[in-house]
């Protein structure tokens, strides 16, 4: 018979598989013929088991050919006898029979199936389809199961899925995180790399929550405080490649919408304690992601807690990380946390008594890196900057402003972030409270006046002296012009800072002065249009300032008109103290009466 001689003659087979490669009509001819010699069983194996015949016959059966198509896949479905075909099949992206073998097979073929979709390199376009063709059900089936093994197979092909948002969400949904929560919670020594792949998986599932978009129903990794304070439990429990996933778990669950409560629960349970601990840990890769969560806690912590837990020993550690890591994510979180500390004394003196102050402004030099670990770095150096910017401490501003940080802050109000451009103007802010009180006094001239030298003209704003270094004048420092084109941001926090700074050059004494400097730069205009902005806090600085701004005669007349609208409005819109205080200057601009009821 042909298909006797067929197996007997060398290379047959091998050589009508060839033929799979070649133009549209052999290929045709070949997989026909491929598909009849499959019926008997000594030929069947042959076929699969030439190199590249099961890869040629899963490209064909999506031909757009539709008889080459239906003998493909009819052909694959007799090689489907072998559990290695379907290995094969699998890794040339044919699914099919893997997925029927993984839900109904023996238990040892099971265990290959899963081991197959562990150890595969998949596209994410596959482990999507994959997910699509309901694998999660069988895998999760294995996860519980008796035999190690087999739950190492089942665990590493979810994690294998799971690197994919999509699938991760739709694992969480379909209950994939309790049973990978129950293999963690399981401390036997022999289990070790099952919990690894456990913990994995779990930080790939909370990665995904991560994406989930505003319209969308949120999908929440952990449903109790019981599971999240017993997954961080953990940390102290395991070795140092599941504590790197738990923290890499809770660092993206507090980027997810349930991040609040996530923080929340971490404080209470205790959470700050241990990451202060781990801070001080040499693992290069658990330190960094402790650091970066204890940034993310503390930025929303208890001051309390904050106090009761993070020493003088911690704050040497951090300082230590931002001078000798490597990591320069590390060290802009390390500066995250100093600079979201409480502005006590005891942290200020710690954070010099270790030359944290040198530190922070060499990391501020470099301000002008595009590098996005950069700008975060900048834009934490430069809040941690107002440790020692505190207008009460006379000693620590004079040091910083000897460090030179005046002038870096106005270079920083020109091309930083505008979260650094906020910070910068804040300290600016605290130093120009100062300016006054350090402004020297010009001494009086003595003797005959036709034979002294001319007098000396101190500073428009301060009456006296002023420099940088020694009186933190924004005028001296060119901090003005900058200060007023941050009025102009979008963000109404920078915004708010700016005016903060620049209307410190109209407190008290200061008004006629610093008001003519105000209108030089154009500030006045600014203010008048956060009238109407959209920020409540914005608008009602900008009231005061202009109620006090009008008190002089010749600002009233020049820039009253352009006000009068915005003022109006706020009689009607704003708030009860807003309405009265609008009503005022409105009386002032005899456009209500001093009567009105407003007030």
């Amino acid at each position: 018979m042909l298909q006797e001689r067929l197996a007997k003659a060398d290379n047959a087979i091998e050589c009508i598989v060839r033929s799979l490669g070649r133009r549209i009509e052999e290929r045709k001819l070949a997989v026909a013929l491929l598909l009849e010699l499959s019926h008997y069983d000594a030929l069947r194996d042959c076929i699969g088991k030439v190199q590249g015949c099961i890869l040629l016959l899963v490209t064909m059966s999506s031909s757009d050919d539709s008889q080459a198509s239906r003998d493909a896949q009819e052909l694959l479905e007799n090689l489907s006898f072998s559990d290695q075909n379907v290995v094969q099949m699998a890794k040339a992206n044919y699914f099919k029979h893997l997925l029927q073998r993984l839900s109904t097979g023996p238990e040892d073929v099971k265990m290959l199936m899963a081991t197959t979709l562990a150890e595969m390199e998949l596209t994410d376009h596959h482990k999507t389809s994959l997910l699509e063709g309901e694998v999660l059900g069988p895998l999760l089936q294995l996860v519980p199961h008796g035999d190690i093994q087999m739950k190492k197979g089942a665990v590493r092909a979810l994690r294998n899925l799971s690197s994919v948002p999509k699938n991760g969400l739709k694992m969480i949904k379909e209950g994939a995180v309790g049973p990978l929560l129950d293999l963690l919670l399981r401390h036997s020594s022999s289990s070790s790399s099952l919990r690894e792949h456990a913990a994995a998986t779990i930080m790939h599932l909370a990665v995904s929550t991560m994406s989930q978009e505003s319209s969308q129903t949120p999908v929440s990794l952990l449903e109790s405080n019981e599971d999240t304070f017993m997954l961080f439990s953990l940390i102290n429990l395991t070795g140092p490649d599941v504590q790197q996933r738990i923290l890499q778990t809770f660092n993206a669950l507090c980027q997810s919408p349930s991040a609040r409560n996530i923080k929340t629960m971490l404080i209470q349970c205790s959470a700050i304690q241990i990451l202060v601990q781990l801070c001080e840990h040499d693992d290069q890769n658990i330190r960094p992601n402790a650091v970066k969560l204890f940034c993310c806690l503390v930025d929303d912590g208890d001051e309390a807690i904050i106090l009761e837990h993070v020493g003088q020993k911690c704050i040497e550690s951090l300082v230590k990380i931002i001078q000798s890591s490597d990591n320069e994510e590390e060290i802009a979180f390390a500066m995250g946390i100093i600079s979201n500390l409480p502005e006590v004394s005891q942290f200020t003196q710690w954070l010099l008594d270790v030359k944290a102050l040198s530190i922070i402004v060499n990391s501020l030099k470099n301000g002008r890196q595009i590098d996005p670990n950069k700008s975060q770095l900048v834009e934490n150096a430069v809040g941690a900057i107002r440790h020692f910017t505190s207008p009460t401490n006379l000693e620590w501003q004079k040091r910083a402003a000897e460090a030179g940080v005046i002038p870096i802050l106005v270079q920083l109000l020109e091309f930083g972030t505008s979260v650094t451009k906020k910070h910068a103007a804040i300290s600016l802010a605290r130093f120009s409270e100062n300016s006054l009180r350090l402004s020297r006094s010009i001494p009086k001239r003595q003797g005959f006046w036709c034979f002294s030298a001319p007098p000396e003209t101190g500073c428009r704003v301060h009456g006296g002296f002023c420099a940088v270094e020694t009186s933190f004048c924004l005028l001296e420092a060119g901090a003005v012009a900058p200060l007023v084109r941050v009025l102009e941001e979008s963000d109404p926090g920078a915004c708010e800072a700016s005016l903060d700074a620049v209307l410190t050059l109209i407190e008290g004494t200061k008004l006629q002065s610093g008001s003519k400097v105000l209108e030089e730069a154009n500030a006045i205009d600014r203010m008048i249009r956060f009238l109407s902005s959209s920020s409540p806090r914005l608008q009602e600085k900008a009231l005061h300032a202009i109620e006090r701004i009008f008190r002089l005669p010749e600002f009233k007349q020049k820039y009253g008109k352009s006000a009068q609208m915005p003022l109006v409005d706020l009689t009607q819109r704003g708030n009860s103290s807003m309405k009265s205080l609008s009503a005022r200057v409105l009386a002032h601009l005899d456009v209500l009466h001093d009567q009105s009821s407003y007030f």
